[in-house]
């Protein structure tokens, strides 16, 4: 699909932008359906190769901005997980659909937030992080992410209970992810993920993700954290929605 292509270049700007925007920490995992949307343009696979420099090059400028701001003992914890999760991603990559990931994380999604309506969860917020269960959504994360950058979900599950302050939020995000795309880069090298074409609508859409890093992290730090965790919470339900609908398409029906 040529680059000059309008259509194509609307829905790679509004894709772009939007993952921009989620990993500044302001529209929390809405950022995964970057990928989804690319697909109405190019192939899934190819999809997720051209957005992994974007994704680098807007951790980059997130890591920066939230420099100061990150929870170290939550990335501790999650990211041995993570990196155990990545290589399974790595190892199962040509036996994993991305229709299958997508209902999978779709499933767990919702359930994430079901069991946050429960009193249950409200007992649970704010107690210390548990090792077992930040090591197993690390992993978690890991590999969905490598398969298909939708390790956002995940991640919150373990995360949002914690109730960090927004940026706090943000930048432990922000870290997590960065080293976790950077670990993909040798892997999505071998699978010939980040072909010439690739990488030069990478370069050619790298200012748009970073213009919305940048309004990202502008509006996290003038949000209240009751409003940014409802605002979260809500676009992570409508989320689970969509994908469990887009994988379900796709497992069931070939769509």
């Amino acid at each position: 699909m040529p680059i000059i292509d309008p259509y194509f270049v609307t829905v790679a700007v509004i894709a772009v932008l939007i993952v921009g925007l989620s990993k500044a920490g302001l529209l929390g995992s809405l950022g995964m359906v970057g990928v989804p949307l690319l697909t109405l343009v190019m192939p899934a696979r190819d999809a997720a190769g051209m957005m992994l420099p974007v994704l680098l090059a807007m951790d980059a400028i997130a890591i920066y901005a939230y420099r100061k701001e990150v929870n170290w003992k939550i990335l501790w914890i999650m990211l041995p997980g993570a990196a155990i999760g990545t290589l399974i991603g790595w190892v199962l990559w040509a036996f994993v659909s991305d229709a299958a990931v997508l209902l999978f994380v779709g499933v767990v999604t919702l359930l994430f937030i079901l069991d946050a309506l429960l009193p249950l969860r409200k007992k649970l917020e704010g107690l210390p992080p548990s090792r077992p269960w930040g090591a197993f959504w690390g992993g978690f994360a890991g590999f969905t992410s490598f398969i298909s950058h939708t390790g956002g979900p995940p991640f919150q599950i373990y995360v949002l209970p914690q109730r960090l302050p927004p940026a706090h939020y943000s930048g432990t995000s922000a870290f997590f992810f960065a080293i976790v795309n950077s670990a993909k880069l040798i892997p999505y090298f071998f699978l010939g993920q980040l072909s010439v074409a690739n990488l030069t609508l990478s370069a050619a859409l790298i200012p748009v993700g970073i213009l919305g890093v940048l309004i990202g992290i502008f509006m996290v730090r003038r949000i209240s954290m009751a409003l940014f965790y409802r605002i979260a919470y809500w676009l992570v339900f409508l989320l689970a929605l969509k994908l469990i609908w887009d994988g379900a398409r796709g497992v069931f029906w070939g769509l």
